[in-house]
Protein backbone atom coordinates (compact mmCIF):
# COMPACT_ATOMS: atom_id res chain seq x y z
CA UNK A 1 0.00 0.00 0.00
CA UNK A 2 1.79 3.19 -0.33
CA UNK A 3 1.43 6.35 1.23
CA UNK A 4 -1.17 9.09 -0.03
CA UNK A 5 0.67 11.34 -2.68
CA UNK A 6 0.00 14.65 -0.63
CA UNK A 7 2.44 13.32 2.44
CA UNK A 8 5.41 13.68 0.03
CA UNK A 9 5.47 17.28 0.13
CA UNK A 10 5.73 17.65 3.78
CA UNK A 11 9.21 16.54 3.28
CA UNK A 12 9.34 19.74 0.99
CA UNK A 13 7.88 22.47 3.15
CA UNK A 14 10.41 25.23 2.15
CA UNK A 15 12.09 27.92 4.81
CA UNK A 16 11.58 30.57 2.45
CA UNK A 17 12.59 34.05 3.10
CA UNK A 18 11.13 37.63 2.93
CA UNK A 19 13.73 38.65 0.31
CA UNK A 20 15.66 37.00 -2.57
CA UNK A 21 18.82 38.45 -4.20
CA UNK A 22 18.98 41.18 -5.30
CA UNK A 23 15.68 42.14 -3.85
CA UNK A 24 15.28 44.42 -1.26
CA UNK A 25 11.84 43.91 -0.07
CA UNK A 26 8.83 41.18 0.31
CA UNK A 27 7.64 42.48 -3.28
CA UNK A 28 10.32 40.69 -4.47
CA UNK A 29 8.71 36.91 -3.37
CA UNK A 30 5.54 38.16 -3.98
CA UNK A 31 5.86 39.10 -7.29
CA UNK A 32 7.23 35.88 -8.37
CA UNK A 33 3.84 34.32 -6.89
CA UNK A 34 2.03 36.29 -8.87
CA UNK A 35 3.52 35.03 -12.42
CA UNK A 36 2.78 31.48 -11.05
CA UNK A 37 1.02 29.35 -13.60
CA UNK A 38 -2.63 28.83 -11.94
CA UNK A 39 -2.45 31.59 -9.86
CA UNK A 40 -5.44 33.93 -10.16
CA UNK A 41 -4.90 38.03 -8.93
CA UNK A 42 -8.40 38.48 -7.10
CA UNK A 43 -9.23 41.55 -5.24
CA UNK A 44 -11.19 38.91 -2.55
CA UNK A 45 -8.88 35.99 -0.91
CA UNK A 46 -11.08 32.86 -1.41
CA UNK A 47 -9.05 31.28 1.48
CA UNK A 48 -9.63 27.74 2.54
CA UNK A 49 -11.57 28.61 5.76
CA UNK A 50 -13.56 25.06 6.14
CA UNK A 51 -12.16 23.42 9.36
CA UNK A 52 -10.26 20.41 8.48
CA UNK A 53 -11.60 16.78 9.43
CA UNK A 54 -8.01 15.42 10.30
CA UNK A 55 -9.69 12.26 8.73
CA UNK A 56 -5.46 10.47 8.55
CA UNK A 57 -5.16 10.86 11.90
CA UNK A 58 -8.20 9.87 12.98
CA UNK A 59 -8.51 6.86 11.13
CA UNK A 60 -4.69 6.23 12.30
CA UNK A 61 -6.34 6.46 16.58
CA UNK A 62 -9.18 4.28 15.14
CA UNK A 63 -6.91 1.42 14.03
CA UNK A 64 -5.10 1.75 16.95
CA UNK A 65 -7.93 1.69 19.37
CA UNK A 66 -9.10 -1.42 17.61
CA UNK A 67 -5.56 -3.04 17.78
CA UNK A 68 -5.14 -2.03 21.27
CA UNK A 69 -8.92 -3.86 21.97
CA UNK A 70 -7.37 -7.23 19.67
CA UNK A 71 -4.21 -7.28 21.74
CA UNK A 72 -5.88 -7.34 25.10
CA UNK A 73 -8.45 -10.34 24.04
CA UNK A 74 -4.99 -12.21 22.74
CA UNK A 75 -3.60 -11.45 26.01
CA UNK A 76 -6.67 -12.62 28.31
CA UNK A 77 -6.89 -15.78 26.22
CA UNK A 78 -3.16 -16.85 26.46
CA UNK A 79 -3.68 -16.03 30.19
CA UNK A 80 -6.33 -18.24 30.55
CA UNK A 81 -4.78 -21.20 28.47
CA UNK A 82 -2.09 -21.19 30.90
CA UNK A 83 -4.34 -21.60 33.56
CA UNK A 84 -6.20 -24.08 32.11
CA UNK A 85 -3.04 -26.16 31.28
CA UNK A 86 -1.79 -25.53 34.69
CA UNK A 87 -4.72 -27.60 36.22
CA UNK A 88 -4.46 -30.74 33.50
CA UNK A 89 -3.13 -34.08 35.22
CA UNK A 90 0.05 -34.90 33.52
CA UNK A 91 1.48 -37.92 32.06
CA UNK A 92 4.32 -40.03 33.11
CA UNK A 93 7.12 -40.07 30.22
CA UNK A 94 9.48 -43.01 29.69
CA UNK A 95 13.70 -41.52 29.79
CA UNK A 96 15.27 -44.57 28.82
CA UNK A 97 14.16 -45.02 24.85
CA UNK A 98 13.03 -43.11 21.86
CA UNK A 99 10.12 -41.72 22.60
CA UNK A 100 7.27 -43.45 21.26
CA UNK A 101 4.36 -41.25 21.02
CA UNK A 102 3.87 -40.09 17.58
CA UNK A 103 6.19 -37.58 15.36
CA UNK A 104 5.37 -33.65 15.64
CA UNK A 105 4.39 -34.09 11.93
CA UNK A 106 1.43 -35.88 13.26
CA UNK A 107 0.14 -32.83 15.99
CA UNK A 108 -1.41 -30.97 13.25
CA UNK A 109 -3.58 -33.89 12.11
CA UNK A 110 -4.44 -34.40 15.39
CA UNK A 111 -5.39 -30.59 16.23
CA UNK A 112 -6.04 -30.11 12.83
CA UNK A 113 -8.96 -27.40 12.58
CA UNK A 114 -10.85 -28.81 15.46
CA UNK A 115 -11.52 -31.97 13.97
CA UNK A 116 -11.61 -35.28 16.42
CA UNK A 117 -8.51 -36.76 17.36
CA UNK A 118 -7.49 -39.46 15.51
CA UNK A 119 -6.01 -43.22 16.76
CA UNK A 120 -2.78 -43.85 18.03
CA UNK A 121 -1.33 -43.66 21.55
CA UNK A 122 -1.51 -39.57 21.07
CA UNK A 123 -4.79 -39.32 19.69
CA UNK A 124 -6.39 -41.21 22.08
CA UNK A 125 -4.59 -39.31 25.03
CA UNK A 126 -6.98 -37.43 27.58
CA UNK A 127 -4.91 -34.94 28.56
CA UNK A 128 -3.75 -33.87 24.72
CA UNK A 129 -7.03 -33.50 24.23
CA UNK A 130 -7.70 -31.40 26.75
CA UNK A 131 -4.65 -28.90 26.04
CA UNK A 132 -6.00 -28.74 22.34
CA UNK A 133 -9.43 -28.01 23.58
CA UNK A 134 -8.28 -25.41 25.91
CA UNK A 135 -6.45 -23.25 22.64
CA UNK A 136 -9.27 -23.53 20.82
CA UNK A 137 -11.66 -22.28 23.54
CA UNK A 138 -9.40 -19.58 24.67
CA UNK A 139 -7.02 -18.18 21.38
CA UNK A 140 -8.85 -19.67 18.66
CA UNK A 141 -12.01 -18.88 19.64
CA UNK A 142 -11.11 -15.26 19.45
CA UNK A 143 -13.06 -12.93 16.83
CA UNK A 144 -9.98 -12.39 14.64
CA UNK A 145 -8.03 -15.05 15.10
CA UNK A 146 -8.76 -17.62 12.50
CA UNK A 147 -9.98 -14.95 10.21
CA UNK A 148 -6.31 -13.09 10.17
CA UNK A 149 -3.72 -16.09 11.09
CA UNK A 150 -5.54 -18.87 8.76
CA UNK A 151 -3.86 -21.44 11.11
CA UNK A 152 -4.87 -25.46 12.30
CA UNK A 153 -4.88 -24.97 16.05
CA UNK A 154 -1.78 -26.84 16.34
CA UNK A 155 -0.17 -24.40 13.03
CA UNK A 156 -1.49 -21.77 16.08
CA UNK A 157 0.13 -23.38 18.99
CA UNK A 158 3.53 -23.87 17.29
CA UNK A 159 3.44 -20.61 15.77
CA UNK A 160 2.92 -18.87 19.39
CA UNK A 161 4.26 -20.98 21.56
CA UNK A 162 7.08 -22.22 19.80
CA UNK A 163 7.41 -25.55 17.42
CA UNK A 164 9.25 -27.09 20.47
CA UNK A 165 5.94 -27.63 22.45
CA UNK A 166 4.20 -28.95 19.54
CA UNK A 167 6.92 -31.35 19.12
CA UNK A 168 7.09 -32.26 22.76
CA UNK A 169 3.61 -32.84 22.54
CA UNK A 170 3.53 -35.24 19.88
CA UNK A 171 6.48 -37.21 20.90
CA UNK A 172 5.45 -37.01 24.41
CA UNK A 173 1.65 -38.54 23.55
CA UNK A 174 -0.10 -36.33 25.97
CA UNK A 175 0.86 -33.51 28.59
CA UNK A 176 3.66 -33.99 30.44
CA UNK A 177 5.14 -32.28 33.42
CA UNK A 178 7.85 -30.67 31.29
CA UNK A 179 5.50 -29.70 28.58
CA UNK A 180 2.88 -28.32 30.84
CA UNK A 181 5.73 -26.45 32.14
CA UNK A 182 6.71 -24.96 28.65
CA UNK A 183 3.60 -24.53 27.71
CA UNK A 184 2.06 -22.30 30.32
CA UNK A 185 5.91 -20.40 30.76
CA UNK A 186 5.50 -19.89 26.81
CA UNK A 187 1.93 -18.67 27.56
CA UNK A 188 2.86 -16.30 30.33
CA UNK A 189 5.25 -14.76 27.77
CA UNK A 190 3.15 -14.20 24.93
CA UNK A 191 0.67 -11.94 27.93
CA UNK A 192 3.62 -10.56 28.68
CA UNK A 193 4.67 -9.58 25.34
CA UNK A 194 1.35 -8.62 24.54
CA UNK A 195 1.44 -6.03 27.79
CA UNK A 196 4.05 -4.36 26.38
CA UNK A 197 2.36 -3.70 22.78
CA UNK A 198 -1.16 -2.51 24.59
CA UNK A 199 1.64 0.19 26.14
CA UNK A 200 3.54 0.41 22.87
CA UNK A 201 0.00 1.29 21.31
CA UNK A 202 -0.70 3.47 23.79
CA UNK A 203 2.01 5.59 23.12
CA UNK A 204 1.00 6.05 19.59
CA UNK A 205 -2.76 6.86 20.36
CA UNK A 206 -1.03 9.61 22.96
CA UNK A 207 1.39 10.52 20.20
CA UNK A 208 -1.57 10.89 17.49
CA UNK A 209 -3.78 13.19 20.18
CA UNK A 210 -0.94 15.38 20.77
CA UNK A 211 -0.04 15.61 16.84
CA UNK A 212 -3.71 16.32 15.84
CA UNK A 213 -4.37 18.80 18.98
CA UNK A 214 -0.71 21.02 17.22
CA UNK A 215 -1.94 20.89 13.72
CA UNK A 216 -5.61 21.83 14.84
CA UNK A 217 -4.21 24.97 16.58
CA UNK A 218 -2.15 25.94 13.65
CA UNK A 219 -5.09 25.48 11.10
CA UNK A 220 -7.19 27.60 13.94
CA UNK A 221 -4.53 30.38 13.30
CA UNK A 222 -4.74 29.91 9.49
CA UNK A 223 -8.72 30.31 9.35
CA UNK A 224 -8.01 33.28 11.19
CA UNK A 225 -5.58 34.69 9.57
CA UNK A 226 -7.56 34.55 5.82
CA UNK A 227 -10.66 35.32 7.44
CA UNK A 228 -9.25 38.65 8.52
CA UNK A 229 -8.19 39.48 5.57
CA UNK A 230 -11.39 39.02 3.63
CA UNK A 231 -13.18 41.57 5.83
CA UNK A 232 -10.03 44.33 5.40
CA UNK A 233 -11.11 47.07 2.93
CA UNK A 234 -9.07 49.86 3.55
CA UNK A 235 -5.97 51.71 2.61
CA UNK A 236 -3.87 50.15 4.91
CA UNK A 237 -4.79 46.29 3.35
CA UNK A 238 -1.60 45.91 1.50
CA UNK A 239 0.31 46.09 4.96
CA UNK A 240 -2.08 43.78 6.56
CA UNK A 241 -1.85 41.67 3.75
CA UNK A 242 1.96 41.53 4.34
CA UNK A 243 1.78 40.69 7.78
CA UNK A 244 -1.19 37.75 7.16
CA UNK A 245 1.64 36.55 4.60
CA UNK A 246 4.16 36.47 6.91
CA UNK A 247 1.83 34.67 9.50
CA UNK A 248 1.15 32.08 6.93
CA UNK A 249 5.28 31.45 6.04
CA UNK A 250 5.62 31.06 10.01
CA UNK A 251 2.69 28.57 10.42
CA UNK A 252 4.16 26.46 7.50
CA UNK A 253 7.47 26.64 9.45
CA UNK A 254 5.70 25.36 12.18
CA UNK A 255 4.37 22.60 10.01
CA UNK A 256 8.12 21.46 8.91
CA UNK A 257 9.17 21.16 12.82
CA UNK A 258 5.99 19.20 13.62
CA UNK A 259 7.34 16.87 10.80
CA UNK A 260 10.89 16.70 11.81
CA UNK A 261 9.68 15.66 15.39
CA UNK A 262 7.60 13.10 13.83
CA UNK A 263 10.00 11.71 11.76
CA UNK A 264 12.12 11.26 15.06
CA UNK A 265 9.25 9.51 16.33
CA UNK A 266 9.34 7.08 13.70
CA UNK A 267 12.71 6.33 14.14
CA UNK A 268 12.78 5.95 17.89
CA UNK A 269 9.35 3.77 17.82
CA UNK A 270 8.09 2.48 21.73
CA UNK A 271 8.53 -1.04 20.47
CA UNK A 272 11.11 -2.93 18.37
CA UNK A 273 10.72 -6.50 17.03
CA UNK A 274 11.58 -9.46 18.94
CA UNK A 275 12.86 -11.58 16.01
CA UNK A 276 15.12 -11.03 13.17
CA UNK A 277 12.26 -11.85 10.89
CA UNK A 278 10.50 -8.72 11.56
CA UNK A 279 13.55 -6.21 11.40
CA UNK A 280 13.59 -6.87 7.53
CA UNK A 281 10.48 -3.96 6.87
CA UNK A 282 10.92 -0.84 7.47
CA UNK A 283 9.37 0.90 10.48
CA UNK A 284 7.95 -2.36 11.61
CA UNK A 285 6.00 -1.26 14.57
CA UNK A 286 4.16 1.64 12.25
CA UNK A 287 3.46 -1.38 9.28
CA UNK A 288 1.96 -3.07 12.08
CA UNK A 289 -0.44 -0.60 13.19
CA UNK A 290 -1.18 0.71 9.55
CA UNK A 291 0.05 -1.09 6.79
CA UNK A 292 -3.44 -3.31 6.83
CA UNK A 293 -5.29 -0.02 6.82
CA UNK A 294 -7.03 1.71 3.39
CA UNK A 295 -5.06 5.08 4.77
CA UNK A 296 -1.32 5.95 4.60
CA UNK A 297 1.54 4.51 5.85
CA UNK A 298 2.20 7.54 7.82
CA UNK A 299 -0.84 8.89 8.48
CA UNK A 300 0.69 12.31 10.83
CA UNK A 301 3.07 13.06 7.83
CA UNK A 302 0.06 12.68 5.76
CA UNK A 303 -2.11 14.81 7.86
CA UNK A 304 1.30 17.83 8.13
CA UNK A 305 1.25 17.65 4.38
CA UNK A 306 -2.51 18.29 4.10
CA UNK A 307 -2.75 21.53 6.17
CA UNK A 308 0.62 22.39 5.15
CA UNK A 309 -0.72 22.37 1.54
CA UNK A 310 -3.99 24.75 2.56
CA UNK A 311 -1.23 27.26 4.10
CA UNK A 312 0.94 27.40 0.76
CA UNK A 313 -2.52 27.75 -0.84
CA UNK A 314 -3.78 30.89 1.47
CA UNK A 315 -0.26 32.37 1.10
CA UNK A 316 0.12 32.11 -2.26
CA UNK A 317 -3.24 33.71 -2.90
CA UNK A 318 -2.92 36.47 -0.68
CA UNK A 319 0.98 37.16 -2.56
CA UNK A 320 -1.25 37.10 -5.67
CA UNK A 321 -3.62 40.01 -4.25
CA UNK A 322 -1.04 41.96 -3.00
CA UNK A 323 1.05 41.62 -6.01
CA UNK A 324 -1.57 42.50 -8.21
CA UNK A 325 -2.54 45.92 -6.25
CA UNK A 326 0.92 47.52 -6.62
Amino acid sequence: MSVHPSSTAVFQIPDQGLTGVGCTSVWCDLGAIATQPGVVTAVAVAGVLALLTFAYVREAEAACRDERRRVLDERDAFETFADRVGRIDTVSVATDATPSGVPAAALPRIGGGGRRPGGGPAGDNVTLRRVLAAYEDTVMSLPHYRAEYDETTAQSLAAELGPDTATALASDGGLSSGAQSALVDRSRHAVDARDRLVDAIDEEIAELDDREAALSTIDRRRRRLVGHMDGIRSESEADAAIDVWNRLTELERQCDELAAERQVSLDDPPLTPETAGDTERERPFYHYLYGPTDGPHYPVLAQIAEVADGIRADRDRIGARIAGDH
